[in-house]
C-alpha cells in the first residue's frame, strides 16, 4: 500500500469540483432510482429524496473533508483507521463495487442510447460510451478541466429542456399513489446514492486548492444534483407513466437532447468510478499505475456491459451502503474526534471488530421502518460506541 500522501498536486479548484460533481450527479442511475418513489406521491416523495440526500450528503461531505485536509485518497484515509491490511481489504472491496457500478452505468447508457437511436445497436453504444470513459480518463481530470467543465454545463442546460418536458406532460396518472412504499424506506433509498460516493469522493477533493470550500461545493453540487435527478424519475413515473427518461424524451421528439443527455451524462458519472477503481488498486500495490488500472476498470466494465447485463441495483445500493457507510462513519470518528492514526500499523483489531458490528447492525436494520431511514441511526451508534471504546481502553491503559 502507498504509505505516503506528501506527492500529491492540488490542481483543482473550487470552481472545477462543483462542476465535477454536478456532472456526476446527472445520471441515469439516479433518475431511475428517483422513479421508485412514485408511490408516495409528490409532496411526500420529494421530501423523502432531500432528507435522504441531507443524511447521506453530511457523510460524503465529511469523508471528503479529510481526504481534502490531508491529501489523502479514499482508501489511504481508510488506512488512518483501519491499518495497511484493513485499507487494502477496503480497496479490493471498492474496485470490485467500481467496476460493478461501471458496468451499471455504461449498459443503462447504452439501453437508453439504442432506444433513441436503434441503428448501433446496444453492444456498439455501450463500446462508443466505454471509449469515451476511456478517453476521459487517459487525458486525465487536470487537462480535461474545460472540456469536463463544458460538458457539466450542456448537461445542466439539457436538463432544464427534460424537467420541462416530464413536468409539462399534464396531470399525475392516477393510481400511481400506493402507498408501497414507505416513508422511511424512501429516504434510506435516497441516502443510499450519495453513500455510494463515499469510497470515490476523497479521490477528487484531496486534490482541492482549497480543502474546505472545494469539499463544501462538491458537496451542494452533487447534493442539489442529485435530487434534482431523482425529481425527474419522480416525474417521469407520476406524469408520465414510464421508468424510463430515455422513452419520455423519445415520445416527445427530444432524440438529439436525449442523446446528448445519455452519453455526456453517463461518461461525466461513470469516469469518475472507473478511475477510483485505479486509485483503489494503486492504495492495494502502489506498483500498479493508477491511469492504467482506470482503464483497464473501465474497459472490464464495458465488457460486462455487453455480455452481462446487470438488472435491479437497488438491492446493490443497499450493499453499498452496509460495507462503506460503517467504514466511512468510523474514518470519520477518528480523523475528527478521537484524532487517531493507525496508518503505520498492520491492522486495528478495534476497528475492524466494529465495522463488522455495523455491517451486521446495518442489515439488520433494513427491516426496521424508521421515519428518518436506517443510515442515521446506525451512524450514530456506530459514531457512540466508537468514542464509548475510545474512552474506555484510554482509562484502562
Amino acid at each position: 500500500m502507498a504509505s505516503t500522501t506528501t506527492a500529491i498536486q492540488r490542481n483543482l479548484s473550487t470552481p472545477m469540483l462543483g462542476l465535477i460533481w454536478f456532472g456526476a450527479s446527472v445520471s441515469l442511475a439516479e433518475i431511475l432510482t428517483g422513479t421508485f418513489f412514485a408511490p408516495l406521491g409528490l409532496g411526500l416523495g420529494i421530501a423523502a429524496i432531500i432528507i435522504g440526500h441531507i443524511i447521506g450528503c453530511a457523510l460524503f461531505w465529511l469523508v471528503s473533508l479529510a481526504s481534502a485536509q490531508t491529501g489523502s485518497s479514499a482508501m489511504q484515509a481508510v488506512g488512518r483507521s483501519f491499518g495497511r491490511i484493513g485499507s487494502g481489504a477496503f480497496s479490493a472491496a471498492n474496485v470490485l463495487q467500481l467496476v460493478g457500478w461501471t458496468s451499471i452505468m455504461v449498459m443503462s447508457g447504452g439501453a437508453a442510447a439504442t432506444l433513441l437511436v436503434p441503428a448501433l445497436g446496444m453492444a456498439g453504444w455501450c463500446i462508443i460510451i466505454g471509449a469515451l470513459i476511456v478517453l476521459w480518463i487517459a487525458i486525465g481530470v487536470k487537462r480535461m478541466g474545460q472540456v469536463q467543465s463544458a460538458a457539466a454545463v450542456l448537461l445542466f442546460a439539457l436538463t432544464f429542456v427534460v424537467s420541462a418536458t416530464v413536468f409539462g406532460s399534464g396531470a399525475p396518472i392516477p393510481g400511481m399513489e400506493d402507498g408501497s412504499l414507505s416513508f422511511g424506506a424512501a429516504v434510506e433509498l435516497a441516502a443510499a446514492m450519495p453513500l455510494s460516493w463515499l469510497p470515490v469522493a476523497g479521490d477528487y477533493t484531496r486534490e482541492a486548492k482549497d480543502p474546505g470550500r472545494g469539499t463544501a461545493l462538491a458537496t451542494i453540487a452533487y447534493g442539489v444534483g442529485s435530487c434534482w435527478m431523482f425529481v425527474i424519475g419522480l416525474g417521469c413515473a407520476l406524469y408520465a407513466g414510464s421508468d424510463d427518461v430515455a422513452a419520455v424524451l423519445a415520445q416527445a421528439g427530444l432524440g438529439v437532447v436525449g442523446i446528448l443527455v445519455v452519453v455526456f451524462s453517463t461518461v461525466t458519472t461513470t469516469f469518475l468510478d472507473a478511475q477510483s477503481a485505479g486509485v483503489s488498486a494503486n492504495a492495494i500495490w502502489e506498483k500498479l499505475d493508477a491511469r492504467a488500472c482506470g482503464i483497464a476498470a473501465a474497459v472490464l466494465g464495458t465488457v460486462l456491459a455487453i455480455f452481462a447485463p446487470v438488472g435491479d441495483f437497488e438491492e446493490f445500493l443497499y450493499l453499498i451502503g452496509s460495507v462503506f457507510a460503517p467504514m466511512a462513519t468510523i474514518v470519520v470518528v477518528d480523523y475528527f474526534v478521537l484524532h487517531r492514526d493507525c496508518s503505520h500499523d498492520s491492522i486495528d483489531v478495534r476497528n475492524a471488530a466494529l465495522w463488522v458490528a455495523g455491517f451486521i447492525l446495518y442489515r439488520f436494520s433494513l427491516g426496521w421502518d424508521i421515519p428518518c431511514g436506517n443510515t442515521l441511526p446506525v451512524m450514530l451508534i456506530i459514531a457512540i460506541v466508537a468514542i464509548a471504546l475510545d474512552k474506555l481502553l484510554s482509562n484502562r491503559s
